[in-house]
């Protein structure tokens, strides 16, 4: 019996033990959060403040509806083949477009006052040139099916404000399909970008890239 009854004060013992470790391991907790505190709500930011950034607007409002119209119905209309007809319309709206460019095929072009393309210049379907900020296009240049170059993004940081740079593309690029040219950026002479890569940064002449971000590969030639 006396066998039993120390087990039983032993097994209290111990209990009480355990409990006083738990309730010490919660004070400790609420202490370390209350010297360090909960983690904040995520900001979110409010986009009705969003303004225009750094975008200069070049022409009136009504050239901009005019140029929107011919647009859905001439320039990205798949019922239209005819190059020369997509050239005249760009040129009459602003766009320096050289001799020999192949425009067959639908595509965007957000603002042809912004854009300067040079000699016997490709285009594919659906390419997509985005441009609040000019877009200037070199010579012997192929813009391939689905790819989008864009002038413009948002100060994601702080206010959303929109924010605009030019792209430049020298002669003798290849952007392949569904490529990504983003603001700022510069490809240098005869640089190939591989389909489906995203160019965030400028590329040296004559090299191939490719990837999300795009990086190097090896020489073109």
């Amino acid at each position: 019996m006396q066998v039993e009854r120390n087990i039983h004060m032993k097994r209290d013992q111990i209990d009480a033990a355990l409990e006083w470790q738990a309730d010490a391991d919660d004070a400790a907790r609420a202490a370390t959060d209350a010297t360090v505190g909960t983690p904040a709500t995520p900001r979110v930011i409010d986009l009705s403040l969003a303004g225009k950034g750094n975008y200069v607007r070049r022409v009136s409002r009504l050239t901009e509806a005019a140029w929107f119209v011919i647009e859905a119905c001439v320039i990205n209309n798949k019922l239209v083949p005819f190059s020369a007809l997509r050239v005249a319309l760009l040129r009459l709206f602003g766009a320096k477009i050289g001799p020999n460019c192949r425009f067959v095929h639908p595509l965007r072009v957000k603002a042809p006052w912004n854009l300067e393309v040079g000699a016997n210049c490709w285009f594919g379907v659906d390419a997509w040139i985005y441009n609040q900020a000019p877009v200037r296009i070199g010579a012997n240049v192929c813009i391939s099916q689905g790819a989008l170059l864009t002038a413009g993004s948002h100060d994601y940081a702080t206010n959303m404000d929109l924010r605009v740079a030019p792209i430049v593309i020298e002669d003798g690029v290849w952007i392949s399909s569904k490529c990504v040219v983003q603001m700022g950026v510069t490809i240098g002479r005869s640089t190939l970008v591989t389909p489906l890569s995203v160019v965030h940064r400028s590329l040296a002449a004559e090299g191939i890239y490719g990837g999300n971000p795009a990086r190097f590969i090896r020489k073109r030639f």
